[in-house]
């Protein structure tokens, strides 16, 4: 019998502040900064974001958005045997305790599966989810919790108006079983350490912080990259599963830049109207970005059972991926 993982129960939560470009630009104006909601839409597609309370931090975003992938799923905490999160901002410095293992704790589960974090920033969900895939064809876990959660609003330069007004804080998580039932259909992962310095945070640890420890983006260069290596993934994926960008319902791209997510849309031949975009409400969320419009398009009725998704990102590393799945 082929073994495969399945996608049963999304879920997701987004921080209960909500900015709009105006009443970020507000503030920035107070410190003299000039940026308006023209400015933010015509460049991103952005027009509001949520920033998390300063008592929320990534594991409390995404044990609630756990919560409702849980109870999609029909499982309960101790049914999951390995919880893997991606987040690029972690509840602790360091990564330790991991923020799946403070996940775990806050959901209650004694079984002592498994709980790991993956860092691929914006790539980090598309990551996890094929390592999620690969422990479950393996044989290795049965259930797996996989979350993407950020509180990106804790490490943004508010003097720079070129990054500050891009991102928001929220989580999402999908819960992956084994299934007799095709459900990920392929996956493609890749890297080049070779551009990590166009989207990193320049702070370093050798005993003592040193540098900024600020998100630092060159946008010029992600974008040129992003467009580039996004088309090729998805086709990489699909070539994987045998099968064209025709077949595909549903395109969730990671939610960064509205530009960026049109321009592989068109490169890959599906009309704009098969692509769930949330970047509008939600900011770049970097990992929780692609659960969080995934969960979206599930609850609003968009993505149905037996739909085909293409779920695809890029990231600081600098790193890209993507997982083509049947829902």
């Amino acid at each position: 019998m082929t073994l495969y993982s399945k996608i049963i129960g999304t879920g997701s939560y987004l921080p209960e502040k909500r900015v709009t470009n105006q009443e970020l630009a507000d503030q920035l104006a107070a410190k003299g900064i000039e940026t308006s909601d023209e400015w933010i839409v015509s460049r991103s597609g952005i027009a509001a974001r949520h920033f998390a309370a300063p008592d929320q931090n990534s594991s409390d975003l995404a044990v609630n958005a756990s919560k409702k992938a849980l109870e999609m799923a029909g499982l309960q905490p101790n049914d999951i045997d390995l919880i893997i999160v991606a987040s690029s901002t972690p509840d602790f410095f360091g990564s330790f305790p991991s923020t799946a293992c403070v996940v775990q704790q806050k959901l209650g589960i004694t079984n002592h599966g498994g709980a790991v974090d993956v860092q691929a920033v914006c790539s980090g969900f598309v990551y996890a989810l094929t390592t999620a895939d690969a422990f479950i064809r393996a044989g290795m876990n049965k259930n797996v919790l996989v979350i993407g959660a950020e509180v990106f609003s804790r490490i943004l330069d508010f003097n720079d108006r070129t990054t500050c007004v891009l991102f928001g804080d929220g989580a999402g998580a999908v819960v992956l079983t084994a299934s007799e039932e095709p459900g990920i259909l392929a996956t493609a992962l890749h890297a080049d350490g070779r551009h990590g310095n166009i989207l990193c945070m320049p702070s370093s640890f050798g005993g003592a912080i040193a540098g900024e420890a600020y998100l630092y983006m060159d946008g010029p260069a992600v974008f040129k990259l992003a467009v580039s290596v996004l088309e090729k993934v998805a086709h990489e994926a699909l070539e994987k599963a045998d099968m064209t960008s025709d077949q595909v319902d549903w395109l969730i791209p990671h939610q960064a830049n509205l530009r960026i997510m049109s321009s592989t849309a068109k490169k890959l031949g599906l009309p704009l109207e098969k692509m769930v975009v949330t970047v509008d409400q939600h900011g770049n969320t970097s990992a929780a970005s692609i659960p969080l419009a995934l969960d979206v398009a599930v609850r609003d009725g968009r993505v149905k059972k037996g739909q085909t998704i293409m779920m695809e990102g890029v990231g600081g590393g600098f790193t890209w991926g993507a997982v083509l799945a049947r829902f």
